[in-house]
Parts: structure tokens; sequence; C-alpha cells
């Protein structure tokens, strides 16, 4: 993954998104993130909506969403996500608690990428952010085409 994909986190837990962005560095990746601490954030950053910050046209992002988040939910996230034409293209890594196979199986058939439990134990945790970060460091990442 080249070092210019912005890495999208969607994680309300403060201590989580401190260790997957901690465990993300120590597996090589340098990239720039931008954490949202809800759902609401998520969409309007990439939906360009609102006076915060949004994406930016001709980028690569990639999404790492956890799916228990307020304001909108993670799933609700990937459901808009996956119906706009272009923002469709954008990887989504769904990283939550939530193991239950009706949900892995309604994310896939939303359209994420790669569908995470989170361990409990922190060793564990630490180190499946840090297979990740391995994964995605030989990973490609289609661009977003212009303005919507």
């Amino acid at each position: 993954m080249d070092s210019s994909v912005v890495i999208l986190i969607a994680e309300d837990d403060e201590g989580h998104f401190s260790l997957i962005n901690r465990n993300l560095q120590r597996a090589g990746l340098a990239n720039p993130v931008v954490r949202f601490s809800d759902g609401q954030q998520t969409i309007d950053y990439l939906f360009r909506q609102g006076n915060g910050p949004a994406r930016e046209p001709n980028k690569e992002y990639i999404l790492i969403l956890d799916i228990r988040m307020p304001k909108i939910d993670g799933i609700e996230v990937l459901e808009r996500i996956k119906r706009d034409e272009d923002l469709k293209k954008i990887p989504v890594i769904i990283l939550t608690t939530t193991d239950d196979l009706g949900t892995v199986d309604r994310c896939h058939r939303l359209g994420c990428s790669i569908y995470i439990v989170k361990p409990v134990e922190y060793e564990k945790f630490t180190e499946t952010i840090r297979k990740v970060g391995q994964f995605l460091s030989v990973v490609e990442i289609p661009h977003l085409n212009g303005a919507r």
C-alpha cells in the first residue's frame, strides 16, 4: 500500500483507536490516519457533508470500521458507502467485537472486504492489528474519482 493512502479509522473507543493506530505504525505503516468517533462523522467526511473535514478527490482511502458506534452504526455506514458509485471502491475492514454469524454474513453481503472480530486479550488484539498492518502494506487501493 502506497504511503499516501489515507487510513480512515471509525472507532468510538479511544483505547481501541490508540491500540489500532500504534500497532499499524509498529507494522511499518506511516500513512496519514483520520479518526472518527461516530458513524455520522464518517459519513460526513466521506460524502463531503457539513462543515468539518472532507475527503479529497483522486485520493486513495481504506476504512477500518467498528460496528457499534454512536449516532450511525457501522453497518449503516457500510451500506451507504457500498451504495455510492464512487465510494463503493473503498476497501472496508470491519473490526468489531460483534461475532454474530448473521452480522458477519450481512457485512460481507453488503460488500465489506474483511471482517475481523477484536480479540478480548490485549496481546492477541495487538498481534491481530500488526497482522492487519502487514497485510495492508502489500495491498493495492483504488483511487476515488473527482467530486460528487
